[in-house]
């Protein structure tokens, strides 16, 4: 049976979030259950935007920070990866106050780069996905919990797109996003291609209204954890009780058999019931996924603006 490892945790605070994750973990083995010495291991976070800094559109530094520390102490070699919406993994980190944590740990940010990878998919058997996610020996895929107005919620599941490179996941919208089903058996089917070896769920504080970056802060106090991406995810649908038939990434992931249900997950300290909150806010409008080629290519352009003109100016600058 699956497990899902839910706690009540309500502090950023280094000390107290890393007792949380090590309470978090231990039903599951501890980090030492999923990396091994000399292990490289990817750190996938959620870096959307440096556009909204305090605003909690991105996985705390603080929860990166404390994971990075217990990979190290197994004997694994971390480094922190991932692919924004706009700029660079470094430039985003920046923004949100990422680097005097990483310096600390000698933390490397990579940029993903991209390579056409098979899959077990006949719908979609064609993906491009991240080397560095693919080549890692271990990926810790690393979420916030959010509303998103394309998606409803966006959580372990959706987080994995970001291990497709560049703006391809803006020509994936376009491709795929005029059908909300083929949308999220894409996600899904990108989950299974990565494959998360561990996924920790940054429900402390949460992103509710019109995400995955226009809405704000929400207070939730969980944390959760497990092997299984689908499962996590089914869980805390529960907890935020919202309808399960109104998240293309969770119908799908049904669909395909790979989500159980929740009296197939173990739940060896708190369940989602007694996590539950009933006022999670989701978006006022849901808007289509597809993003349409003018958009697409508006956001291509302004993503390697940001990339390879803003970022590399300021860098120069501040010399």
């Amino acid at each position: 049976m699956t497990a899902v490892s839910l706690i009540s945790a309500k502090s950023y605070e280094i000390a107290a979030l890393r007792q949380s994750l090590e309470e978090l973990l231990e039903p599951l083995g501890g980090m030492r259950a999923f990396v091994k010495p000399r292990d490289r291991v990817l750190l996938k976070p959620n870096l959307l935007t440096a556009g909204r800094p305090g605003k909690e559109c991105i996985t705390r530094p603080e929860l990166v920070y404390c994971v990075a520390q217990l990979v190290k102490e197994a004997g694994g070699e971390p480094f922190l990866g991932d692919s924004p919406a706009f700029g660079s993994a470094k430039g985003v980190a920046k923004n949100n106050g990422y680097l005097p944590l990483t310096e600390e740990l000698n933390l490397p940010i990579v940029e993903f780069r991209g390579q056409r990878y098979a899959t077990a998919s006949e719908n979609f058997n064609h993906l491009r996905l991240s080397k560095e996610a693919m080549n890692a020996d271990v990926v810790i895929n690393l979420p916030k919990v959010k509303s998103h107005m394309q998606l409803t919620l966006t959580l372990g599941t959706k987080n994995l797109f970001g291990c497709v490179p560049g703006k391809m996941k803006a020509w994936w919208h376009l491709e795929a996003g005029k059908d909300t089903q083929r949308f999220g058996e894409m996600l899904v089917e990108t989950a299974r291609a990565i494959a998360p070896q561990l996924t920790i769920i940054d429900g402390i504080i949460g992103h509710q209204g019109n995400g995955p970056s226009g809405g704000e802060p929400r207070f939730l106090g969980v944390l959760g954890a497990s092997a299984d991406v689908f499962a996590l995810d089914r869980a805390f649908v529960d907890i935020l009780q919202v309808d399960p038939a109104l998240i293309p990434t969770l119908v799908a992931s049904q669909r395909l058999g790979v989500c159980p249900e929740l009296q197939e997950i173990d739940f060896p300290l708190l369940s989602p019931s007694a996590l539950q909150v009933s006022d999670w806010k989701l978006p006022d409008a849901l808007i289509p996924i597809d993003f349409g080629l003018p958009r697409v290519l508006r956001s291509t352009f302004k993503h390697f603006y940001i990339r390879f003109i803003k970022e590399p100016l300021n860098a120069y600058a501040q010399k």
